[in-house]
């Protein structure tokens, strides 16, 4: 039996299909605007822009969204812009919440064997609400000793979080889809790390993996499953 380690997980898009309803809102928008000289990519890139800059006052998640979208339009749109209209893009991320959570395949198996041997902790960042109402439909929870939700998954936040939970940093990793809030600060932070990519990782959420900084380590895996070969 290996020596306890303290495991911090990522949920959206490590435990849990996200960004895949945030893809579909995003083109329904886009074939709502009907926009006569942008593409839906010349669209994506205007929205980034505004969730870039609202991301910093605001957050993250699907209300979030329906803002930024809404401001989007605002900006693009190439007709009257009525009331109802602004009602219509507002439900396409309203809609999102609406959706069946879809559990990655080999997670609860994961999970459960990994708590059975190290401490987890749920590290995730978005709107509270939100993401406690996605915790409960996972049914998940019971299988992590801690949940810490945070505005922006940082430096700071990896150092703050580790210091409150007492973690030595060489024997914590953070387990995440996104090297731009899972990997890459983990490892500036001097924690090790294990990227486990995602194929629809959100655009604003990519970067180049840091292979290292400090002393922390990373590990790739193909898939959640695989963390049981490894831990």
């Amino acid at each position: 039996m290996p020596m306890p380690l303290h495991l911090f997980i990522d949920a959206d898009d490590t435990l849990w299909e996200n960004n895949i309803y945030f893809e579909r809102a995003f083109a329904e928008f886009v074939d709502f605007l009907d926009h006569s000289r942008l593409s839906a990519q010349d669209v994506r890139a205007i929205l980034d822009e505004i969730e870039v800059a609202n991301s910093k006052v605001h957050g993250y998640g699907s209300l979030n969204f329906g803002r930024n979208l809404v401001e989007c339009y605002h900006h693009l749109a190439e007709r009257h812009i009525r009331e109802e209209d602004l009602m219509r893009v507002m439900s396409l991320a309203e809609r999102i919440l609406e959706q069946p959570l879809e559990i990655i395949e080999g997670v609860p198996e994961t999970l459960a064997y990994l708590a059975g041997r190290h401490e987890l902790t749920l590290f995730t960042k978005g709107h509270p609400d939100e993401q406690r109402m996605k915790i409960d439909q996972s049914g998940l929870g019971r299988h992590f000793a801690h949940t810490a939700i945070v505005k922006e998954k940082d430096v700071a936040s990896y150092r703050r979080l580790a210091a409150e939970r007492g973690c030595e940093p060489g024997q914590t990793w953070m387990v995440g889809n996104s090297p731009k809030s899972d990997i890459n600060p983990a490892l500036a932070a001097g924690l090790n790390a294990v990227y486990v990519p995602h194929a629809r990782t959100w655009t604003l959420e990519r970067e180049e993996l840091r292979e290292r900084t400090g002393d922390g380590c990373l590990l790739v895996v193909e898939r959640f499953a695989d963390l049981r070969k490894h831990f």
